[in-house]
């Protein structure tokens, strides 16, 4: 049975109805972007960075929609998060996974798709990415994510374990104002397959595996950033190698409550297509 809930056609008119809950005083594109996964962050790794422009004695938020193409595939992502005086993020996101012409030719239709829906929680521990320019302590968070996939027969019958599961990762930013440059490093224990879209574990292996997560970004000014980002990932199941992610991306935020983010990407191996390069569109809205 396939997900009730289908936020992406209404999320951007729900982010321009929404009343901001507060001015801020936050510097353009340091609360990041909105992530495949919906935390704030990259693209394709959160960040220690807590959504939405909201400071410590406020509440911010944000609501994104993000489109990812490949030669063989299509991604369509839609999410909100909250961010809680600066210090708690809770999230979520739809993720609807398009196999095209490669679901006909596996049997299952052409168009066939996967849908994932993700509830996700960041803690900030410690660090100020932006206050604290004086100590070489990065900004730390905890946080998770968790995953259910409407299409459990079809994922138990390629050697996935289960259709859900929850994803665990620690991650630290931090932002050099003077060199105008951001580092992230982030660590995550998982058990997804292509972030969940092909279910958790598997016939090779079913078991939490550590992976590992990197962000740089360069402010050309203060509205405009590049940057690469890259993301490895458990390989378990025997039916559809699985290989690292990485990409290039330009963010632009040409007002505050607007952010635009391009990327082209380098997924790997998806299923029985190698070599898939996609292009990646995001738009966020945030208060």
């Amino acid at each position: 049975m396939r997900f009730r809930v289908r936020i992406a056609p209404i999320v951007l008119a729900w982010g321009a109805a929404m009343p901001a809950f507060a001015a801020s005083d936050k510097l353009l594109l340091t609360g990041g972007v909105s992530q495949l996964e919906g935390a704030a962050g990259g693209g394709l790794t959160p960040w220690a960075v807590i959504a939405g422009y909201g400071t410590r004695d406020q509440i911010g938020a944000s609501a994104f929609y993000t489109q990812v193409r490949s030669q063989d595939y299509g991604l369509g992502v839609s999410g909100i998060a909250v961010g809680i005086r600066d210090r708690l993020e809770l999230s979520y996101a739809h993720q609807s996974f398009d196999t095209r012409d490669v679901g006909g030719a596996l049997g299952l239709g052409n168009g066939f798709s996967f849908n994932q829906e993700i509830f996700g929680a960041k803690l900030r521990l410690l660090g100020d990415a932006v206050l604290e320019q004086d100590s070489w302590l990065p900004q730390i968070a905890i946080g998770l994510q968790h995953k259910r996939n409407d299409q459990g027969a079809v994922l138990h019958a390629i050697g996935a374990k289960k259709d859900h599961g929850t994803d665990f990762y620690v991650a630290a930013t931090k932002l050099f104002l003077d060199q105008s440059l951001l580092a992230n490093l982030t660590l995550r224990e998982t058990k997804a397959n292509q972030f969940g879209i092909l279910g958790f574990g598997g016939d090779l292996k079913d078991r939490y595996t550590t992976q590992f997560e990197g962000s740089l970004a360069y402010l050309l000014r203060r509205d405009l950033a590049v940057g690469v980002e890259y993301r490895t990932k458990p390989d378990n199941l025997g039916i559809a190698r699985e290989d690292k992610a990485y990409d290039a991306f330009l963010a632009w935020q040409p007002v505050k409550n607007v952010a635009v983010t391009l990327a082209y990407a380098n997924l790997g191996n998806i299923v029985i297509k190698d070599n898939q390069r996609a292009t990646y569109l995001s738009v966020q809205l945030g208060f």
